[in-house]
C-alpha cells in the first residue's frame, strides 16, 4: 500500500485483547482480501498489560495493511478511539469497531454501500444484545432517557460502531473536548446520517473492559455534554422548594390569624432542614460535574500521547 492512500480505514482500540486478537485479525484479513477497495487497519494499543502490544508489533511489521498505534498509557476507550481516528489516512470513509468482535467487521460492505448513496454517517443499531438482563435494561433505559433530555438527536441503541466519511472524521479530529462522548459528537456534527440494524454478538473471548464505573462515567459524559437538563432540573427543583415553603407559610399564617394556633412544628422543621440540606448537596454535585469538566478542559493538555507507531512495516518513534 506504499504510495497509495487507502480508500477505507478500519479503527479498532485494543486493551488486553490477546485472546480475541487472532480471530480479529483472521476476520479483518478475510474482509480485506475480498473487498474491492484498498483498506488499512488502524489498531490502537490503549496501555494493555498483556501481550497485545507484542502481537500488534509482529503483525504490523509483516503486513503493511496494518497501522499500529501505541499510546503512552491507558487513556480509556473514547480517547483511544480518538487517537486512532487522528491516524487514519483513508480518502473515502472510516469504520469504527471494537476489538472484541461484538461489532462484525463484515458489516462494512452494507455500510459502504450507504456511504456511496450519499450518507456521511452510517451507524449500527443494536437489534439484540447478548449481555445479561441487567445490562440490557440499563442500556435501554439510559439511551431512552438521554434521547428525552438531549438537545440533539442521538439515535437509540447505537454505539460507536459506525462508518463515517472523511469530512466527518476531520471535523471530529478538530473537536478538542476532553470528556468525549463520540456517538454524541458524531450526531452533533450533522450531515446525512442513517442507521443499519444488526444483532450484537457476544464477546469472542475474555471479559468486558467496561466496568460499571466506566459505563457510568460514559453516561455522565453523554448527559452533561449534550443536555441542558441537569441545570434546568436544579432550577425547577428550586422553584418547587420555594412553592412548597410558601404554601406551608400561608397555612401557618392562616392558623395564627384565624385560630390563634401556631403549630409546634419540630418534626416539620427537622424535615425541612434535612430536605433542603440534601437538596443543596445534590445541586453542588451537579455543579461539580460541570466544574470538573471545565477544570480538565482549560488545562489544555493533549488528549493522548503516542509512544510510537508502526506504519508500512516500519516503526516510528514519537
Amino acid at each position: 500500500m506504499t504510495g497509495l492512500k487507502p480508500n477505507i480505514s478500519i479503527v479498532a482500540p485494543l486493551y488486553n485483547e490477546s485472546e480475541t486478537f487472532p480471530r480479529l485479525v483472521e476476520r479483518l484479513n478475510a474482509l480485506m482480501d475480498t473487498h474491492p477497495n484498498r483498506i488499512e487497519i488502524v489498531l490502537i494499543n490503549d496501555g494493555s498489560k498483556d501481550n497485545t502490544p507484542e502481537l500488534m508489533r509482529q503483525l504490523a511489521l509483516t503486513d503493511q495493511r496494518y497501522h499500529c498505534v501505541f499510546l503512552a498509557r491507558n487513556y480509556g476507550h473514547q480517547i483511544a478511539l480518538t487517537a486512532g481516528l487522528s491516524q487514519t489516512r483513508a480518502t473515502d470513509a472510516i469504520m469504527v469497531i471494537d476489538g472484541d468482535l461484538q461489532d462484525p467487521p463484515e458489516l462494512l460492505n452494507e455500510m459502504y454501500q450507504k456511504y456511496q448513496e450519499g450518507y456521511d454517517v452510517v451507524y449500527a443499531v443494536r437489534r439484540k444484545r447478548k449481555e445479561n438482563w441487567f445490562k440490557r435494561t440499563a442500556y435501554a433505559t439510559f439511551y431512552r432517557f438521554l434521547k428525552s433530555i438531549s438537545y440533539i438527536e442521538i439515535p437509540l441503541d447505537s454505539g460507536d460502531f459506525s462508518l463515517m466519511s472523511r469530512r466527518v472524521v476531520d471535523i471530529l479530529n478538530k473537536m478538542p473536548e476532553e470528556s468525549r462522548y463520540i456517538r454524541g459528537m458524531r450526531s452533533w456534527i450533522g450531515f446525512r446520517q442513517t442507521g443499519i440494524e444488526y444483532e450484537r454478538a457476544e464477546r469472542a473471548a475474555g471479559e468486558s473492559k467496561y466496568s460499571i464505573g466506566l459505563l457510568i462515567k460514559l453516561a455522565y459524559n453523554g448527559i452533561f455534554n449534550f443536555s441542558e437538563y441537569p441545570i434546568k432540573f436544579m432550577k425547577r427543583m428550586g422553584y418547587g422548594a420555594i412553592f412548597i415553603s410558601m404554601i406551608y407559610f400561608i397555612i401557618t399564617l392562616f392558623k395564627k390569624l384565624v385560630f390563634n394556633d401556631v403549630p409546634q412544628g419540630f418534626t416539620a422543621i427537622l424535615f425541612a432542614i434535612i430536605f433542603i440540606g440534601g437538596l443543596q448537596l445534590f445541586f453542588l454535585g451537579i455543579l461539580g460535574e460541570y466544574v470538573l469538566r471545565i477544570f480538565f478542559q482549560v488545562k489544555g493538555r493533549p488528549l493522548f500521547i503516542i509512544a510510537n507507531t508502526i506504519e508500512n512495516c516500519e516503526q516510528v518513534e514519537a
